[in-house]
């Protein structure tokens, strides 16, 4: 149900609202007029953090890969200036933990929190490094005797000074974990926007029962009016008695997650289902369907194809209710409303009649694919800006003032296409296109293209990029 299409819409849509108001990483500071114990404290704090880069650099698999180099911790070290200015000092000068690296990386690799990381994240789970480097330090480096006793022989050395470095540590985790730019936040909104679609489905699904149950009624209060004519005695049934809303109302599986979501669209807007109900009797679908004497299966489940199609997905009220009971139906409406028309033609066409509901996901590779892709941007995210900025014309562009939008789908796009071999080239490609066509600005179409097209040709040059 939920495709590769619409996964790329949602993947583009969290990724810019999470990146407009992302909160960053950053280290511990040394505090103002540090006593001589604060200073040791952040010292060994920042010889710590050092070390953690210098045992994930150690680490190795087969081909050169440096799983633990690569997790989304070491690369933000990298980047703060004091872990950057200290890493170059230690090129030249005496590193005090440097005979410990060895040892401890052996230790790191035997350990269960190393295993279950490389598990989780072979598994597809790609926030399986937000918590690895604080259960690392707090279970094996803090009460590592090696570690302690060079520690214990640092100038300014303390035990409290050893405890306020743990603060400082701990406290560096915590903000990790907790700033927007680690991921979870973002794979989170997806999981929501994904499980928001897939009640869409079933909603859309359930809308025919309850205006058919809202017609009965209607019709059914006509017959105690005080002036009752022949048409409220014996009223038009057709509509009602419409075999196909029956085959939705007895679908287990769709009543059920009715019942335990708790879905109602007339207790939600019933001034909405009954305006919606007004244009689908006002339409010529209606009229025609009503005149012809008789009903078949087939026709029953046509009628509400037709009107779903063309009635309801393009009433005014029906699709403001949307946008007030989800962010995400607006714009989900043209795909799921879609899957909605096939799961009837399916119904139409199967024989005998069965109403089949379509899966959330069509494969397990599908239902990874969101998270995987919203993870690989967040993890690169430098790396990919810096191949967009090296292929913008200066003269004419300024990237810092390229729009917001056109740069997320770029960075997402070379994620996809550096990261899923399998994915053919041209439908990444056309896919981020229509994307920047849709949802962008009006030139978003050609120059997402134009730059994409660059970084591809020189990635391919380079022998980094395969396919073509």
């Amino acid at each position: 149900m939920i495709n590769r299409i619409l996964i790329r819409i949602k993947v583009i849509q969290i990724l810019y609202s999470f990146l407009l108001m992302e909160k960053h990483f950053s280290l511990e500071q040394l505090a103002a007029a540090p006593t001589k114990e604060k200073r040791f404290a952040y010292s060994l704090y920042l010889d710590l953090l050092v070390m953690m880069v210098k045992i994930s650099e150690s680490i190795t698999q087969r081909g050169g890969y440096q799983p633990l180099a690569n997790t989304r911790f070491i690369k933000r070290l990298r980047s703060e200036d004091a872990v950057g200015s200290l890493l170059a000092k230690y090129r030249t000068n005496a590193y005090p933990f440097a005979g410990l690296i060895d040892t401890l990386a052996e230790k790191v690799k035997e350990s269960g929190i190393y295993k279950n990381f490389l598990k989780d994240f072979k598994d597809g789970k790609t926030e399986a490094d937000t918590t690895l480097w604080r259960d690392l330090y707090n279970i094996l480096f803090y009460s590592d005797s090696g570690l302690n006793a060079v520690i214990a022989r640092m100038p300014g050395y303390t035990i409290g000074g050893v405890e306020r470095t743990r603060d400082l540590m701990n406290s560096t985790f915590i903000n990790f974990m907790a700033s927007r730019d680690n991921g979870m936040e973002a794979e989170a909104m997806l999981r929501q926007s994904f499980d928001k679609a897939r009640e869409l489905y079933f909603r859309l699904l359930w809308l025919p029962v309850e205006l058919t149950d809202m017609q009965e009624r209607k019709l059914d209060d006509r017959r105690y009016r005080h002036i009752v004519t022949e048409e409220d005695r014996n009223p038009n049934m057709k509509f009602v008695e419409n075999s196909f809303v029956n085959e939705l109302r007895n679908c287990q599986a769709l009543e059920k997650f009715i019942n335990d979501n708790n879905i109602s669209w007339t207790d939600e807007n019933r001034v909405m289902m009954e305006s919606l109900l007004k244009c689908i009797e006002e339409s010529e679908i209606y009229s025609n369907y009503m005149s012809v004497p008789g009903h078949s299966d087939k026709d029953d489940a046509e009628f509400w194809r037709e009107i779903l199609k063309k009635v309801v997905y393009n009433n005014q009220f029906f699709l403001e209710e949307l946008e007030d009971q989800s962010v995400f139906w607006n714009d989900d409406l043209e795909i799921i409303g879609t899957f909605v028309l096939k799961t009837i033609r399916k119904y139409i066409d199967s024989d005998p009649y069965r109403l089949v509901l379509l899966e959330q996901f069509k494969d397990k590779e599908d239902e990874r694919f969101g998270g995987q892709l919203v993870g690989y941007v967040l993890k690169n995210r430098e790396e990919y800006r810096a191949l967009i900025d090296s292929i913008i014309d200066k003269s004419q562009w300024e990237s810092e003032r390229l729009a917001f939008m056109d740069v997320v789908i770029m960075e997402t796009a070379l994620a996809e296409i550096l990261n899923f071999p399998a994915i053919p080239l041209s439908a990444s490609l056309n896919e981020y296109i229509e994307i920047a066509k849709s949802y962008s600005t009006q030139k978003s179409g050609g120059f997402v293209n134009g730059i994409l097209g660059k970084v591809i040709k020189q990635l391919q040059d380079e022998g980094k990029l395969l396919k073509r």
